[in-house]
C-alpha cells in the first residue's frame, strides 16, 4: 500500500474526537471485496473473531487461530482505503499478559498493516491495554457479552441483568477507559447501562445489541445483509442477499441441466478458436 493511501485513512485521534459528537458507523469485514464495498460508507472496519463463525462455520471464535485473523486482515487492508482498520486478538493469543498481548498485538499489526487492535475485558486486560498502549499500539477494549468466554457463560448471553453483574461491566469499562483504550465496543446490555458507560467513559463507545445512545454503533455485516436463516433479535435485515443468491443458483442450475446455459459461454470458446 502506498504512502498516501495510508495516510488518507481515518485515524485512531480522529475516532476519539468524535465523542459526544458525529456518530461513529461500523461494520464487520473479513474479505478484500466487501471491504472495498463498504469502505466508502464505514468509518471503522472491524476485522472480528466473529469471522471463525460467518467464515468459517465455526459454532464460537474459540476456535479462531492468529493466522485466520492474520490472513483476514491482509485482505481488508487491500481492500480498504478510507475506514480506520481494527483486527481482533484471538482467544488464548494475548491473556498471559501484557509481554504475551504485545507478541502477538504487534505481529498483528506488522503482518496486516491494521491501525489498531481489539481485546476483550476481562481480569488483568486492563494492563496490557495500558502497556500495548504506551508502546504505540492503539486498542479498541470490549465489554458486557464477550464471545470469547462463551463456553464460560454458557453461551452467548445478554450482560448486566444483576447489579452484581452490572457493577462488573461498568468497572470493566472504567478499567478499559483507564487503560488508554480509544474506544469501547458494548455489546449485549440494556440500553440504560450501555449509557451509563457512555456516560462514564472518555472514550467513544460503539454498540452492538446495547443502546442509541452509544457514540456509534456495529454490526455484523452477513446479520445486516441476511446471509443467514437466523438473525439476532437486534439487528435490522438490509438486504435478504440469502434468497437472492439462493435463486441466483437455482436458476443458474436450471439452465445447466436443461441445456439453456447462456450463450456467453459459448461465445467464449469461439473467441479463443
Amino acid at each position: 500500500m502506498s504512502k498516501q493511501a495510508q495516510n488518507s485513512r481515518i485515524t485512531v485521534p480522529q475516532i476519539r474526537a468524535r465523542k459526544g459528537t458525529d456518530k461513529i458507523v461500523c461494520l464487520t469485514a473479513y474479505t478484500a471485496r466487501m471491504a472495498e464495498l463498504l469502505d466508502v460508507h464505514c468509518d471503522i472496519l472491524l476485522v472480528g473473531d466473529s469471522v471463525g463463525m460467518v467464515m468459517h462455520g465455526l459454532p464460537s471464535p474459540v476456535g479462531v487461530t492468529l493466522d485466520m485473523m492474520l490472513l483476514h486482515g491482509k485482505a481488508v487492508m487491500r481492500g480498504s482505503r478510507r475506514a480506520l482498520v481494527i483486527v481482533d486478538l484471538p482467544f488464548g493469543s494475548y491473556e498471559r499478559g501484557p509481554d504475551h498481548a504485545f507478541r502477538t498485538a504487534s505481529k498483528v499489526m506488522r503482518k496486516t498493516g491494521c491501525q489498531a487492535v481489539k481485546v476483550e475485558a476481562a481480569e488483568g486486560v486492563a494492563e496490557s491495554i495500558s502497556f500495548l498502549v504506551s508502546r504505540g499500539i492503539p486498542v479498541m477494549g470490549h465489554v458486557g457479552l464477550r464471545p470469547q468466554s462463551s463456553n464460560v457463560d454458557g453461551g452467548f448471553k445478554a450482560k448486566g441483568r444483576t447489579a452484581a453483574e452490572r457493577e462488573l461491566v461498568l468497572a470493566e469499562a472504567r478499567a478499559v477507559d483507564a487503560a488508554g483504550a480509544f474506544a469501547i465496543l458494548v455489546e449485549g446490555v440494556a440500553s440504560d447501562l450501555a449509557d451509563e458507560i457512555t456516560a462514564t467513559v472518555k472514550a467513544p463507545t460503539i454498540g452492538i445489541g446495547a443502546s442509541q445512545g452509544c457514540d456509534g454503533q456495529i454490526l455484523v455485516t452477513d446479520d445486516l445483509l441476511g446471509l443467514f436463516d437466523w438473525t439476532p433479535k437486534f439487528v435490522r435485515r438490509y438486504a435478504d442477499l440469502r434468497s437472492t443468491i439462493d435463486a441466483a443458483a437455482s436458476t443458474y442450475a436450471a439452465d445447466v441441466r436443461t441445456g439453456s446455459f447462456p450463450a456467453e459461454a459459448e461465445l467464449y470458446r469461439l473467441k479463443k478458436s
